[in-house]
């Protein structure tokens, strides 16, 4: 999918700054009908800054609104599932009153957790790194006019924009679980 097709944090930024440009121009002019377009600049914004930060997860796999779905690194999956068993392990030793047991599902998913953030940060950087070269590829090819070579380079930048996205999915989910 192009990423001219799907909703864009930039165009975003745009059209919201676009609307508060249209306001001052209302504001100084009195006119209700630069008003209302500044205010649809500033809906319109805000709305595809909502779309372009949405994401789905499904296990290791993401999907965000560009529609290239992208998987996890390993690490996070790996650090995902040694926390789940060290958890497990914690709570089974300390019904049957096993300190052993306890202390090793600790010390799992303490590792769990390690990992779980290494693999974060390996697909936040390789994501960012992806929109980076896809963004640069794609831009190059539109303007050589090689359609073929800039639908490459898009999909380059859609998977790294999902790759992000699913980073911050399981990071608002972990900020929300700390917070209750």
């Amino acid at each position: 999918m192009s990423s001219n097709e799907s909703p864009s944090t930039l165009q975003s930024a745009i059209d919201t700054a676009t609307g508060y440009v249209q306001s001052g121009i209302a504001a100084v002019t009195g006119n209700t009908t630069d008003q209302a377009k500044a205010d649809q600049y500033k809906n319109k914004g805000a709305d595809e800054a909502d779309l372009s930060h949405a994401a789905a997860k499904a296990g290791p796999f993401t999907v965000s609104s560009t529609g290239v779905p992208a998987k996890d690194s390993s690490d996070r999956t790996q650090g995902q599932w040694d926390q789940t068993v060290g958890s497990a392990k914690e709570t089974i030793g300390n019904l049957i009153g096993n300190e052993n047991l306890k202390h090793q599902g600790r010390e799992q998913n303490a590792q769990g957790q390690g990992q779980e953030a290494k693999g974060q940060l390996n697909d936040l950087g390789k994501g960012v790194s992806d929109r980076i070269q896809g963004s640069l590829g794609s831009a190059v090819a539109g303007l050589t006019g090689d359609r073929e070579e800039q639908a490459k380079y898009n999909e380059i930048h859609d998977e790294g924009k999902t790759r992000q996205r699913g980073v911050e999915v399981d990071l608002d989910k972990q900020a929300s679980a700390e917070r209750k």
